[in-house]
């Protein structure tokens, strides 16, 4: 596994400007000069420049939610790497399992927008994830590796600089949670599939994103392969998001 454990708060659709500001400045106030873990949060695209600000001279990574596949162009609404590298951010998800429901997503779709974020210096948080159905199934093993598969034949060159989150998409906003065991079993099973893909690893951290709060974190966290969260809900509330990020310092 890897040494640092990543924290990376999923805002999604939420904010405003008065409430970014009062959020931003009591997560600044909670955490430690230099935290034993590494904390990030992916804020809507147009608050971008307001959270840089807020986060200048701190330890508080900045994250996007989404790119375009595409440098530059007749592409209305999208959102280029290179733009967000203006913006100092350092992580942007790709793949994230409302993208793939709500807006068609597709694997080969998610592998182009993780190269163009890792062209620009970006590190891609890839998401992969089986609905309920797919669980029922029997089939998690094999969507998980389908769409990981997808990333790392584009990205090979470079797969280890990359970060997956793996979300079961039944535990994405449903109160559900994967249990430790069985998080850890599918993060074992995308870890041997990076083992395969690289000869290093042990770089690449496999968060986990389903509805991690306080309370399960630590549980969670303490999973051998699971190297952090992908946090929804709880990332909008300081005292939460703060306690998730004090359960990956202790595990570190």
């Amino acid at each position: 596994m890897t040494n640092r454990k990543l924290i990376a708060g999923n805002w999604k659709m939420n904010g405003s400007v008065g409430a970014n500001d009062l959020l931003v400045r009591a997560v600044l106030a909670g955490l430690a000069p230099a935290p034993a873990c590494t904390v990030a949060v992916c804020v809507p695209a147009p608050y971008l420049a307001q959270v840089q600000m807020l986060r200048a001279n701190s330890p508080l990574e900045l994250g996007a939610q989404d790119v375009s596949p595409h440098e530059k162009g007749a592409f209305t609404g999208e959102v280029s790497a290179s733009m967000l590298r203006e913006f100092a951010v350092r992580y942007v998800i790709v793949g994230h399992s409302e993208r793939r429901q709500y807006h068609g997503e597709t694997d080969a779709l998610v592998a182009d927008k993780a190269r163009a974020a890792l062209a620009a210096g970006i590190t891609p948080i890839v998401c992969v994830g089986e609905t309920l159905a797919e669980r029922d199934a029997g089939r998690t093993e094999e969507v998980v590796k389908r769409q990981l598969a997808a990333v790392i034949h584009v990205n090979g060159h470079c797969i280890s600089e990359i970060v997956v989150a793996y979300e079961p998409v039944w535990a994405i906003g449903t109160g559900k949670t994967a249990s430790p065991e069985q998080a850890q079993h599918v993060h074992a099973v995308l870890r041997a599939q990076l083992r395969a893909a690289t000869a290093h690893p042990q770089r690449v951290s496999i968060l986990y994103g389903g509805s991690m709060n306080a309370a399960n974190a630590a549980s969670l966290l303490a999973q051998p392969d699971i190297d952090g969260g992908l946090v929804g809900g709880a990332a909008l509330k300081e005292e939460d998001f703060l306690q998730i990020v004090a359960a990956a310092s202790r595990c570190d």
